[in-house]
C-alpha cells in the first residue's frame, strides 16, 4: 500500500498552466496521477490531456485510478510526443504541457528495479524493463573509464574514479547484482559518515546512462515547443543540476534575441529571424509547507515559459 503522496506544486499547477476549461493539454510524465487528475478536475467535459509515461509496469498498475474519457494514456518516452499528437492531428493546438522529471513513489518504494539505496533489489534501472540494458548487465561489463565518465558526468561526483576502480576490483570476485552490492563499495571507497551523497549522486548517474534521459529531456522539449499553441505554456518540474541546466539553456534560447552586429537589417527582418519565441515566466522552489509534506521534493525548481 502506497503512503499518502504529494508531488511537488500540485495544487500550482492549474495556475503555471494556465488551464482553460475546454484547452487541450499533456502530462508527458503520468507516474501515479496526480498531475493528470489535477488538470482533468480544471478541465470541462470537452477538455482534453494527454498523459504519456515510458514504464509500461507503472501505467498498468497507476492508470487504473483514473477511469475519465477526457484521459488519453499513452505508453511512450516523452521524447516522441510530437510524432503522437501530429498524427491526433492536434499540432500547435496544445495549450499546456507539464513534465515531472523526477521518480514517482511507485517507482522508489514498489517497482523493484534498483532505483533506490534504501532498498536491496536487482539492480536493473530500467524504467522499461522491455527497452535497453539493466544496470546490473551494464555494471558488470563496462570497463573502467565508462563507470568512471558516467558517475563523473552524471553524478558529479568528485569520487568517481575511485569508485570506478573499487566496482572493477570487486566484480572480479563476485557479480554485482543487488543495490546493496553496490552501496557497500561506495561505502567503503566514501566512508561510512560521507556516503549518503555518494549514493545518491552514482545511482543517479547510472540511472541516467541506462535510461538516456538528459537526451530524452532535449527532445521532449523541443517536441514540446513544436506541438504547443500561441499562449501555451511549458512548465518543467526538475530535481538535479543538469536536467535544470538543459531546461534553464532551452527556455533562455527561446527567449532572448541573439543579434549578429553591424548587419543594416529592417524591422520586419529584425521579427521574422530575432524576435523571441517564448516568454520566460520565472523559476520556482517548493513552500517550506510542501517539503515538510514531502521531504523528497526539497531539491524540486519549477521552471514556467508561454509561447507566442
Amino acid at each position: 500500500m502506497l503512503k499518502k503522496y504529494y508531488p511537488a506544486f500540485l495544487k500550482e499547477i492549474k495556475k503555471f498552466l494556465n488551464i482553460k476549461k475546454d484547452g487541450i493539454y499533456i502530462d508527458c510524465t503520468f507516474g501515479c496521477g496526480e498531475h493528470s487528475l489535477e488538470i482533468l478536475k480544471n478541465l470541462c467535459v470537452s477538455g482534453k490531456l494527454f498523459s504519456f509515461d515510458i514504464d509500461n509496469e507503472s501505467l498498468l498498475i497507476n492508470s487504473r485510478k483514473i477511469q475519465d474519457p477526457r484521459l488519453n494514456i499513452i505508453n511512450s518516452n516523452f521524447s516522441y510526443i510530437e510524432n503522437y499528437i501530429k498524427r491526433l492531428g492536434f499540432q500547435k493546438k496544445i495549450n499546456g504541457i507539464i513534465f515531472d522529471l523526477g521518480l514517482s513513489i511507485w517507482q522508489l518504494d514498489q517497482s523493484n528495479r534498483g532505483f533506490s539505496f534504501l532498498k536491496n533489489d536487482l539492480l536493473d534501472m530500467r524504467l522499461n524493463k522491455n527497452i535497453g540494458i539493466s544496470a546490473m548487465y551494464w555494471l558488470n561489463n563496462a570497463n573502467e573509464k565508462d563507470i568512471f565518465n558516467v558517475i563523473k558526468n552524471y553524478g558529479e561526483d568528485y569520487n568517481a574514479k575511485n569508485i570506478a576502480k573499487k566496482i572493477i576490483f570487486f566484480r572480479k570476485r563476485t557479480v554485482l547484482k543487488y543495490t546493496q552490492d553496490l552501496v557497500k563499495i561506495i561505502k567503503y571507497v566514501v566512508g561510512a559518515r560521507k556516503y549518503i551523497k555518494s549514493l545518491a549522486r552514482v545511482f543517479q548517474s547510472i540511472r541516467i546512462y541506462i535510461n538516456d534521459e538528459l537526451n530524452s529531456l532535449i527532445n521532449g522539449l523541443k517536441a514540446a515547443y513544436n506541438i504547443l499553441s500561441s499562449k501555451g505554456r511549458l512548465v518543467v518540474i526538475s530535481f538535479h543540476s543538469l536536467e535544470d541546466r538543459i531546461v534553464k539553456k532551452f527556455i533562455y534560447n527561446k527567449t532572448n534575441m541573439n543579434f549578429i552586429p553591424n548587419i543594416p537589417l529592417t524591422d520586419k527582418q529584425i521579427n521574422k529571424f530575432y524576435s523571441t519565441k517564448m516568454i520566460n515566466l520565472g523559476k520556482y522552489k517548493p513552500s517550506p509547507k510542501e517539503i515538510i509534506n514531502n521531504n523528497r521534493i526539497r531539491s524540486a525548481i519549477l521552471r514556467v515559459a508561454e509561447k507566442k
